[in-house]
């Protein structure tokens, strides 16, 4: 009988090393830099730069990495011809965002010259179209639930626009106010990374077994479509919908979570395996949707009144704190972001981290490979 000590879930368990990240109680670092300081004087584009390139980019770098995402934007014509057929399956209920951006990148990865390839250089480029392609994916999705036509097809959206820019105007058909752009380029910077979480381990997984990019990503965001991880801030949203029609009818927020406590239903958005007392994005997210809801009027300000409760009763009465997808669900629905792409959305920012920790494990392998404590039958013969 093996004698190793087993850790459910992996919990505390260091399973390899890394340069790109690191995650503790008080800070959350990328490549040196702390998060707050990231979010507050850094765009997405440089963060994105910094985490796939691994280093900070001069203006030269940054332009040059801009107009690469800019021309890798279109999708290729099978994508497209895919993405109009998802319709049913999601009226239907057979598939979900999540499943259609995964499919998406499957399919890029057999039109991508460099798909078989794992040298530097190849994985820098498909990591680049990847990046750039996944708010396309994102944007067309939309516009085939919604019914319209999709937006600039050709371009992958306007040229003059930023990486959150440009997913919010493919969505919807709108430019989004500075206000509405800095809020999502910021949401971006705070998922972009956040060392061996379940999504990026589990490309880290099918990296080290030396299989392409695009099949690390796509097993990636299977990972990242789970509640228990991306999945998260969609189904945060829907238990604050769930508590703002009970206080429409009369009930009270208290009541509510009196309610879910003894019928010990598992809230969303909060808790996390690392930061025991309190994801320091959250507060960074929270200011800025707040912000976003005042603008937007009272209606949207009640929304977070109703999550701040819900936030001072989880702590005052389970010491648990907020995480960052509990901010999220109330800042892109303020932002009227449909509650099914918030974790697609999710997937445009985490792409960044996923690519740089698949170049990593390329660089540097070994086959991941834990063993388990057998705990079935004990050795008996099949013909006794």
């Amino acid at each position: 009988m093996s004698t190793a000590v087993t850790a459910k879930g992996l919990e505390g368990v260091v399973a390899g090393e890394t340069s790109i990240c690191r995650v503790e109680q008080t800070s959350l670092i990328y490549r040196g830099y702390e998060i707050a300081d990231l979010a507050a004087n850094a765009t997405f584009e440089q963060v994105a730069f910094l985490l796939i390139e691994g280093h900070k980019p001069d203006d030269a770098e940054l332009a040059r990495f801009r107009d690469e995402l800019v021309a890798n934007r279109a999708l290729p014509t099978p994508v497209i011809e895919f993405l109009k057929t998802i319709g049913p399956m999601i009226q239907s209920g057979s598939a979900a965002p999540m499943d259609i951006i995964r499919t998406c990148v499957s399919i890029l990865g057999n039109l991508d010259p460099d798909s078989q390839h794992n040298s530097p250089d190849a994985n820098l480029r498909k990591s680049k179209r990847i990046l750039a392609k996944a708010p396309t994916i994102i944007g067309h999705m939309q516009n085939v639930i919604d019914g319209r036509d999709i937006i600039a097809p050709g371009t992958g959206g306007d040229a003059n626009l930023s990486h959150a820019a440009n997913l919010l105007y493919l969505m919807t058909g709108t430019r989004p106010s500075p206000e509405y752009e800095k809020v999502m380029d910021v949401s971006l910077i705070l998922y972009a990374e956040h060392d061996f979480n379940a999504s990026t381990f589990t490309s880290r997984v099918i990296a080290g077994t030396l299989s392409d990019m695009h099949g690390a990503v796509a097993g990636a965001i299977a990972a990242l479509k789970g509640p228990l991880h991306g999945g998260a801030n969609e189904a945060a949203m829907e238990m604050l919908k769930e508590i703002q029609a009970s206080v429409a009818a009369g009930g009270t927020v208290q009541a509510f979570m009196d309610n879910a406590f003894a019928q010990k239903r598992k809230l969303m958005g909060f808790g996390h395996r690392v930061y025991k007392q309190g994801d320091h994005r959250a507060g960074i997210l929270h200011a800025l949707g707040r912000k976003a809801a005042e603008s937007k009027g009272p209606d949207a300000v009640a929304l977070f009144e109703i999550g701040e409760e819900v936030q001072r009763i989880m702590q005052d009465q389970k010491g648990i704190f907020p995480n960052v997808d509990f901010p999220c669900g109330m800042t892109y629905f303020v932002m009227g972001i449909p509650v099914p792409q918030y974790t697609p959305i999710f997937v445009a920012s985490r792409i960044s981290g996923w690519c740089a920790h698949i170049m990593e494990q390329h660089a540097n392998n070994r086959l991941i490979r834990p063993r388990a404590s057998y705990i079935g039958q004990d050795l008996r013969q099949w013909n006794p």
